[in-house]
């Protein structure tokens, strides 16, 4: 008889058991976590086909006459793909270079060993890095320390008077890669194999 007590006691549907929230909240949990993951996945797979003008930006340096010919003098971008919330970081440096009326050479600040900031000496004549040592003519190639070549540089244009340089991807090997020749070098090309 104690069977047909049991079966004919209603069960309360608004009853929650523990159980059950417990197998809620983990659910709950893991979509979140789930989530999380994927959305920072997928943004790199589709990434590619998003397109971005940001990456295809000519930034003005100047007037083109406010670097003299001979001299290479520091300039400051702005960032083409920068946030409002990155302040004064999104400012980038480079050293520019202007060899003749129309032709200018703009280098990457960074040092091509380790990326440190190199500094100009007018007086050497040369590009120095104070991390480990690396040196760098005035036209960018290595003179010595540990970086493998020389300096990266931006594409440059004149446009209205004003110096711009392609400044939407950072200059690397994949972009930038030029092969110097040094003028009065004493022998064949050190590519020739």
């Amino acid at each position: 008889m104690a069977r047909s007590e049991e079966e004919e006691t209603p069960v309360d549907t608004l009853t929650v058991s523990r159980r059950w929230l417990l197998l809620k909240v983990g659910a709950f949990f893991n979509a979140m976590v789930g989530i999380a993951v994927a959305v920072p996945v997928f943004k790199y797979f589709f990434s590619p086909v998003k397109s971005d003008d940001a990456y295809k930006s000519w930034i003005p340096l100047g007037a083109a006459d406010s670097f003299p010919i001979g001299e290479t003098r520091l300039a400051k971008f702005t960032n083409p793909v920068s946030r409002a919330w990155d302040g004064e970081t999104d400012r980038v440096a480079c050293w520019v270079r202007r060899i003749a009326a129309t032709e200018f050479q703009v280098f990457a600040v960074n040092c091509a060993h380790l990326g440190c900031p190199v500094r100009w000496f007018p007086k050497s004549q040369l590009f120095m890095c104070p991390c480990h040592g690396g040196a760098y003519y005035a036209d960018g190639s290595r003179a010595s320390g540990p970086p493998e070549r020389g300096l990266f540089t931006y594409d440059t244009k004149i446009v209205e008077g004003n110096l711009q340089i392609n400044a939407g991807e950072m200059p690397t090997l994949a972009n930038t890669a030029k092969l110097v020749q040094i003028q009065n070098a004493r022998g064949g090309s050190p590519c020739a194999g």
